[in-house]
């Protein structure tokens, strides 16, 4: 009878317990190291406490990478689908809003992380919290762990994660190590996380929440851009609209601007009655209200020097242009991002370049294992961080467990 494979999983998040779930599955001797007090601590508050999972409409494309064809090559290997029987194995069935967004039907985080506490503890993995490893390094064809005391296994899995959520004890502590064994680190950076913007045109607005179509530019060049909900603060914009372009700050020297569309999936709708109306009697006031908010109507009319009880036809041609600009093309400085105490994730990392996407084994080191936010991969809001924690952790404590 051959001997199992003894694998050790450092940091116990969505990737490291999917990793140490799998590979137990597969018949390991599985080790799980956890520097905090409990598993998934992270995990426990995503999505507001609500979890959100995965997306039904995940696309490998919208997520940011060095190498796109990374993150397809982990979705194949364990994709949307994978995950749903997954969580289903686990008595965690998963409900879906109407734009896609998939949460426990409990509704619950705290219940996605005691689903996977107790699997770990059924398949037999031997979980040591509050054992931070302070090294990691080959050793006769296998691996030496450093922690509380020394431990020899034959694969290594590193899943400890970025730097995002710094209050929960989260440092990258994973990166320092991986570098000094040849891996490139790109420098962490905040990912979903809020724009900081001079907000002195807005702040009538603060508070509002509403849907909008962004742009992130650099003159006139378009970095980056998208369509959803914001709320618009005194410091600056809030929402996963905006947090889906944080990824961009530092990547990009000089000033940069955002474009505000007010319409957003409105627009073609606004327009088809601004052109219908355009004969009539109706208040600009109202036609505005059919679909934005009051305050944001007052807002806007008196960015375009208008009074809203003027009727739609006595609108002239340049008055009209000045209006739809203000609606279509709002534009504010953008200084940055909050700091990693806002950040749902972080972006920088491993560089997939040095990973092998149908394993995630290591091109550098035989035997070592990357999975989750330790990787330079980071994709939008609704879902898509955590599928890529599950499905790489999947796939790699599948790999790792292979005779």
């Amino acid at each position: 009878m051959k001997k199992a494979v003894k694998i050790g999983v450092i940091g116990a998040g969505a990737a490291g317990m999917t990793a140490a779930l799998v590979a137990a599955e597969a018949g390991a001797q599985v080790i799980l190291f956890e520097a905090q007090a409990q598993p998934g601590k992270k995990l426990a508050v995503t999505g507001s406490g609500r979890c959100n999972i995965s997306n039904r409409h995940i696309d490998p494309s919208r997520y940011v990478c060095a190498d796109g064809a990374f993150v397809s090559s982990v979705l194949d290997c364990f994709g949307h689908d994978d995950l749903m029987q997954f969580m289903e194995g686990m008595a965690v069935p998963v409900m879906a809003t109407s734009d896609g967004w998939c949460y426990p039907v409990s509704q619950s985080a705290a219940n996605v992380v005691a689903a996977l506490t107790t699997a770990l503890d059924i398949n037999r993995v031997e979980v040591h919290v509050q054992e931070p490893v302070t090294d990691f390094s080959p050793e006769a064809g296998g691996w030496r762990i450093s922690a509380r005391a020394c431990y020899l296994i034959d694969r290594l899995v590193v899943a400890s994660g970025g730097v995002a959520y710094p209050r929960l004890g989260y440092a990258g502590s994973g990166y320092a190590n991986l570098g000094r064994l040849g891996h490139t680190i790109v420098p962490p950076r905040p990912a979903l996380a809020p724009l900081l913007a001079d907000m002195k045109r807005l702040h009538k607005l603060q508070g509002v929440r509403m849907d909008v179509a962004l742009r992130l530019l650099q003159g006139e060049k378009s970095l980056g851009s998208s369509c959803g909900n914001v709320i618009f603060t005194q410091w600056g914009i809030n929402g996963p609209a905006a947090m889906d372009l944080s990824h961009l700050f530092g990547r990009q020297p000089g000033d940069l601007q955002l474009e505000i569309n007010f319409l957003a999936h409105q627009e073609t709708l606004f327009l088809n009655l601004f052109e219908r109306l355009s004969g009539t009697r109706w208040p600009l006031r109202m036609l505005l209200a059919s679909v934005l908010a009051p305050k944001v109507v007052r807002v806007l009319l008196q960015w375009s020097d208008l009074d809203g009880d003027l009727a739609v036809r006595e609108l002239d041609a340049k008055s009209r242009r000045v209006l739809l600009q203000h609606l279509q093309s709002t534009r504010i400085k953008v200084t940055g991002t909050r700091d990693f105490h806002y950040a749902q994730v972080s972006t920088g990392g491993v560089a997939v370049t040095e990973v092998e996407g149908r394993s995630c084994a290591s091109r550098r080191c035989p035997g070592l294992y990357l999975a989750g936010e330790v990787l330079d991969v980071v994709g939008p809001c609704g879902g898509y961080n955590l599928q890529f924690a599950f499905s790489s952790g999947a796939v790699a404590g599948r790999a790792a467990a292979r005779m």
